[in-house]
């Protein structure tokens, strides 16, 4: 249980949602680029990344709403680890 508790307070904040464009995750966490390119978009440096929303890249890649919410929590916990070590490597200054 601790273990879950844990992946569930990284995951409670949401960062992302599906339906903001590729081009704003990219910009405000690049440290979900690797993410973005396991789920096959690859599209990171197209223009198209500026005005496609997550959703609509993910869907055009096949993707099932199911797998885009999966997608949108693996991208939240990346960014909530990407924070912790932040504020770990902060308050340890």
């Amino acid at each position: 249980m601790g273990k879950e508790s844990k992946d569930e307070k990284l995951t409670s904040n949401s960062y992302v949602n599906a339906d903001m464009s590729l081009g704003e995750i990219i910009e405000k966490y690049p440290e979900t680029i690797p993410v973005l390119l396991k789920h096959g978009l690859h599209c990171i440096g197209c223009h198209v990344a500026s005005w496609e929303t997550l959703r609509d890249g993910l869907m055009a890649h096949g993707m099932d709403e199911k797998g885009i919410k999966s997608v949108v929590e693996e991208l939240n916990k990346v960014i909530g680890e990407h924070e912790k070590i932040l504020n770990d490597a902060a308050e340890n200054e």
